[in-house]
């Protein structure tokens, strides 16, 4: 294949549904942190690690990153800069990970430049995971799309993160609390080592409202490296946000802060204010037409976040929670944050194969402190669903789906008609 033939995504091969198969058969090769291989796949299909191309805003954090992702995307595309925004997990379609001022990748390119990919790469001894092979899929469409500016959620982690094999001209770390122990560290200055890993020579790094352990290393990484570390400044008192929640103002204030460094010339502060003001990101504390409340909620940090947001909007009005989770997850923590706020709880596996069962669920909602709560254990989510909404006319209070971004992916599916499309990552 000529080297043309290979970088061209504009013809398609097979089918989408044919290739996201093909690629979701390569969950197979699990996580594997490094960036060797990511380095060569980007040099594959013609992107150049260290001078990609458009700017680079690469994001890390335990949470909040997707929310920050959100709002640097909405000022910049506003302003007038075509933009790539590269986030994980999906909820829906894979399509989501992938947008191009704001639009998600057509399944035309999906599958074209699936299948090139998997003719590229099909006699590596190392394969590429799925999650490098949807960035590399994403970076190359960027590119013939001509984008100005690439915001990129990093996976996990950061240091040996895929995303982080790109050379980036602003990076943000959001927060640092305990997650995913067994691949970034049983401690919050372990994990901040891990995040710290994205900071690089010449790029200003922002940072939200961390810990004392976190910033010190999140700090110390920045003196080494002779980097800005800026703390974002507070939005001002009388803007709104349209991510709802106290947390999404210091979340708004990293973007901010973020966009006026990439492409301040082209802004103006009543064009920002507007796109805070404007930001949607499914999810994160959306509140559906019917009134249940989404939220993926799925570490103990998120699920504290989660609960006080609640209370900033709904007071003293329960939450009759439909609950589910992975395993390796802090679930005991994710419930122990929850349960002030809980009136009802209604256990169901996620649609993922590391689905935790009911049985667990059940064993850690006792050690969480929930053993006396009424509650129910559902194999289906629509019986889940109609369980809490019944608890809900009985008793007051509203529906609250949380514990994992597939739990909040499935019910989207149901209510916006789209196929759903599980994925481990």
């Amino acid at each position: 294949m000529d080297r043309a033939a290979a970088l061209s995504f504009t013809v398609p091969v097979v089918n989408y549904q044919d290739s996201i198969a093909w690629l979701y058969g390569t969950q197979q090769f699990g996580i594997k942190l490094g960036l060797e291989n990511m380095y060569r796949l980007l040099w594959t299909v013609g992107v150049n690690p260290e001078s990609p191309g458009p700017q680079i805003f690469h994001v890390a954090g335990t949470n909040g990153k997707g929310s920050v992702c959100a709002v640097a995307e909405r000022i910049l595309r506003d302003g007038g800069v075509k933009t790539g925004l590269f986030t994980s997990p999906h909820l829906v379609s894979y399509r989501e990970r992938i947008r191009v001022s704001g639009i998600a990748i057509p399944e035309e390119a999906v599958a074209s430049g699936l299948s090139h990919l998997r003719e590229l790469v099909s006699d590596w001894e190392n394969h590429p995971t799925f999650f490098e092979l949807s960035l590399a899929l994403a970076m190359r469409y960027f590119l013939d799309q001509g984008c100005e500016v690439v915001i990129l959620e990093t996976g996990m982690g950061g240091r040996l993160d895929a995303t982080n094999a790109l050379r980036s001209n602003v990076s943000a770390i959001t927060s640092i609390s305990l997650d995913h122990q067994q691949w970034l560290g049983d401690t919050v200055r372990k994990v901040a080592v891990e995040k710290a890993g994205i900071l690089k020579h010449d790029t200003t790094v922002i940072i939200g409202d961390l810990c004392p352990d976190a910033r010190d290393v999140i700090g110390r990484r920045a003196l080494m490296l002779k980097i800005p570390c800026i703390e974002a400044h507070g939005l001002p008192d009388d803007w709104t946000t349209g991510l709802k929640g106290p947390h999404q103002s210091e979340n708004a204030a990293v973007a901010v802060e973020a966009a006026c460094r990439l492409e301040g010339d082209r802004l103006t502060e009543e064009g920002i204010r507007q796109s805070v003001a404007q930001t949607t990101w499914p999810g994160r504390f959306q509140v559906l037409d019917d009134g249940m409340v989404l939220d993926g909620a799925h570490n103990p940090g998120a699920a504290k976040v989660l609960r006080e947001a609640w209370k900033a909007e709904y007071g003293d009005e329960k939450a009759h929670l439909v609950f589910g989770a992975v395993t390796g997850k802090d679930v005991v923590g994710i419930l122990r944050e929850l349960l002030p706020v809980i009136d009802s709880v209604h256990l169901v596996p996620v649609h993922s194969a590391r689905a935790l069962p009911l049985e667990e669920m059940r064993q850690f909602l006792a050690e969480a402190g929930g053993a006396n709560l009424p509650a129910s254990e559902s194999e289906s989510l629509q019986a889940a669903l109609t369980q809490a909404r019944e608890r809900s006319t009985a008793s007051g209070g509203r529906v609250l789906v949380a514990g994992s971004l597939f739990l909040v992916g499935e019910v989207l599916s149901h209510v916006t008609g789209g196929t759903f499309e599980p994925s481990l990552q």
